[in-house]
């Protein structure tokens, strides 16, 4: 199992719009096409209070290549950000890393 660890840096204001998208639809979506949710955070202490910071799981990289390739191309998906940005845009920068768990990890 590997892990991608993601942070999405909201514009002004916006951190509430991108929490109701994936709390009402990105997380079902991710599941349709084998991604696994392993968790999602904002920061109270220590980070910007505007970034939404979150944690999916995929069996190995060539998994993960065809789970985004599958959710990029996603109809429903493609419809869901469009009515989520009719107000404009969510999210201003995106980090990602993958990671893969150490032999004494807990979460393997």
């Amino acid at each position: 199992m590997i892990y991608e660890y993601r942070v999405y840096e909201t514009l002004p204001g916006r951190l509430p719009n991108i929490n109701a998208r994936f709390r009402d639809h990105t997380m079902r979506i991710f599941e349709k096409h084998g991604i696994t949710n392993v968790g999602y955070f904002t920061a109270d202490v220590g980070d910007y209070s505007d970034r939404l910071i979150y944690i999916i799981g995929f069996e190995d990289a060539a998994h993960r290549e065809r789970a985004w390739e599958a959710f990029r191309n996603d109809p429903e998906w493609a419809k869901v950000r469009a009515e989520s940005e009719a107000d404009g845009l969510i999210v201003r920068r995106v980090f990602n890393t993958t990671l893969t768990p150490t032999d004494y990890s807990p979460l393997q």
